[in-house]
């Protein structure tokens, strides 16, 4: 067994599309009403389905889980970030560990948490 996929339940999934473009270079793969599959398996998947689905609501920043991306030029990415998004709400700006790794933390467009750090 392996795991395939993980899915993001998101209020505007166009919006949503772009964003993991912008930022973190993600294709979109295949686009199935509601259901969009972007490279590096990320899934993307409109609320109202989730929700029924599910049959509860959605709870925004319930820092249950993040998703972790590492990239060698941080404080490029950074920059971009701020500049292309400047309204994200962050956990912690830039800014390194005691053991030396440089991370960033932020919610996507839907409260789903984010840590960018570079490799270790």
């Amino acid at each position: 067994m392996k795991l395939k996929n993980v899915l993001l339940v998101v209020k505007d999934i166009e919006k949503s599309r772009r964003f993991y473009h912008d930022l973190f270079g993600l294709d979109l793969v295949l686009d199935n009403d509601g259901n969009m599959i972007l490279t590096e398996g990320l899934v993307l998947q409109d609320e109202k389905i989730w929700k029924t689905f599910l049959g509860k609501d959605i709870i925004p920043q319930s820092n249950s889980c993040e998703l972790y991306f590492e990239e060698q030029d941080i404080e490029a990415f950074a920059e971009h970030l701020e500049k292309t998004y400047p309204s994200v709400q962050y956990v912690n700006r830039l800014m390194t560990h005691s053991w030396g790794q440089k991370v960033i933390r932020f919610y996507d467009l839907d409260g789903n948490l984010i840590e960018v750090g570079t490799p270790m």
